[in-house]
């Protein structure tokens, strides 16, 4: 049984792998992707700072030997029974960065040192100086000639700080112990890169890390295409699910088409000297090909080419009754590319069931396929008033309205049979709020504008001469009308007796 090796500054009462109020270790399906990619069978390896348990037995089955790094007691002593190897070729070190000195692990330097945490958590409250350049420079320190850093680095101004800031910011937690002044990550994808040049580091390889460090669902080294900013776009909408300043989904997109979105990620992977690296981590995480969302392409129709929306929304729809039940489930138009004039599902999701209602009148039976179809457009229209998108129509909360003009485009009515309850849906970010209260304000006041005209104009009608004139010619005769038909009403009631 492998057991710790205290190094000095160790955490007795502390753990990284089971928080209580810090942040979880690193882990994800794109930290093991970049693992696979990168390390070798014959590779020494040094593990620097909390890894999850997943990560750190994919390692030590990966690899020759695995020598790791942590400053919690309890967790190194978790990790020793993860990788129980002979005590020759794994080692677990415990204590900080700055006590881990070349007499402990290998002497002649790693052929990787991974710490994809990054460099903050590699120290504790016993330590009094330890900058990130210092801790950088400690950790290449003990690469081999022509090793590896696999190195993780959080943004201090990413999406998280336009999207959801922390309410009690103010508030520190456990592990906010006081540090030195100059102890700071740098703060932007700028100063990574200079601080990394500083130090005599290849960093040709940065990948954009999606949603966070400790769960890195998809790295990209390019946030560019429309695919690409669509996986982005879903990672990032599915970690900011509550209230938010904006909507997740549509700010990614808009950072996506501003050129923006590498800078603004949560968090960035360095490999250095390293050749040959997918530019997807997981490899199928981007679907392949070419083609848009057609979410995407018809939002932006809605608004400069409707002639483009009554074209395409119908060739969806027919391609939709062409699919097996499972595919059609899944064919939301968030989920379905468009290519040219061709469809294809984008990614696995889950499936979109039709509206039922509990119960039937009559015989009444809705036409095969036509409630799916519904759900989808319905869908479509819920997701477009929650991004406060811009549309064509009065402004408006409720869905329904759109969900039966895109129907009716594909030749199908929304009966209440194939409506689902009426709902108001408000956009989710507070700036779209915000922005759907101003255009609503603006299309109220046009409307109380053009009333005030039209009012104007029936007043100047009503005052005219011939209005007038026509006025007191058509009176006794809208009066002898209605003596006339009051006289035939009262016949039929006497010969119906």
């Amino acid at each position: 049984m492998i057991r710790s090796i205290l190094v000095g500054a160790e955490m007795l009462n502390w753990s990284d792998l089971h928080p209580v109020d810090a942040r979880p270790a690193a882990s994800g399906p794109a930290a093991a992707a970049l693992l696979a990619a990168t390390l070798q069978p014959n590779d020494a390896v040094l593990l620097a700072g909390p890894h999850s348990l997943n990560l750190i037995a994919d390692i030590a089955a990966r690899v020759a030997s695995v020598d790791v790094l942590v400053r919690s007691a309890p967790d190194a002593e978790e990790i020793a029974g993860v990788i129980a190897r002979p005590l020759a070729d794994n080692k677990v070190f415990c204590g900080a960065l700055d006590r881990f000195t070349p007499t402990y692990g290998n002497s002649s330097g790693y052929d990787a040192v991974v710490a994809l945490d990054g460099l903050d958590r590699l120290v504790g409250p016993d330590t009094a100086k330890l900058g990130w350049a210092d801790a950088l420079a400690a950790l290449q320190a003990r690469l081999a000639p022509s090793g590896r850093l696999l190195l993780g680095a959080e943004n201090q101004f990413g999406f998280e700080r336009l999207l959801q800031p922390a309410i009690a910011a103010a508030l520190p937690r456990n592990e906010d112990w006081a540090r030195d002044l100059t102890d700071a990550a740098p703060g932007g994808l700028k100063p990574l890169q200079t601080a990394l040049e500083d130090a005599g580091l290849d960093s040709s390889t940065m990948y954009a890390v999606f949603p966070s460090l400790v769960d890195a669902q998809v790295a990209l080294t390019e946030v560019s295409g429309p695919l690409p900013a669509a996986v982005a776009a879903r990672t990032m909408a599915a970690r900011y699910a509550g209230p938010t300043l904006m909507d997740p989904y549509r700010f990614v997109q808009d950072t996506v088409r501003a050129g923006l979105t590498f800078e603004l990620a949560p968090a960035w992977y360095v490999v250095t000297t390293a050749d040959d690296l997918p530019g997807v981590l997981p490899a199928d995480a981007v679907p392949g090909g070419s083609g848009v969302l057609l979410e995407e392409y018809l939002l932006a129709a809605l608004r400069v080419d409707q002639a483009a929306v009554r074209r395409t929304v119908p060739e969806y729809v027919s391609w939709l009754r062409e699919q097996d039940d499972a595919t059609a489930q899944l064919a939301a138009l968030d989920n379905v590319i468009l290519d040219g004039m061709s469809f294809r599902l984008f990614a696995e999701s889950e499936p979109v069931t039709a509206y039922l209602p509990e119960t039937l009148e009559g015989d009444y039976v809705a036409p095969p396929g036509e409630a799916l179809v519904v759900a989808h457009l319905a869908r479509f229209a819920r997701r477009s008033l929650d991004s406060g998108s811009r549309q064509p129509w009065p402004a408006g909360g409720y869905p329904d309205g759109l969900t039966a003009r895109l129907a009716a485009m594909a030749g199908i009515t929304v009966t209440k049979w194939l409506s689902s309850r009426r709902e108001m849906v408000r956009p989710l970010g507070s700036a779209e709020q915000l922005a759907t209260v101003a255009r609503l304000s603006e299309e109220l006041a046009s409307s109380s504008a053009r009333g005030i005209i039209f009012h104007g104009q029936i007043s100047g009608i009503r005052q005219s001469k011939p209005y007038r004139v026509g006025h007191a010619v058509t009176g006794p005769l809208r009066h002898v009308l209605r003596v006339q038909g009051k006289v035939r009403r009262l016949a039929r009631k006497v010969r119906g007796r």
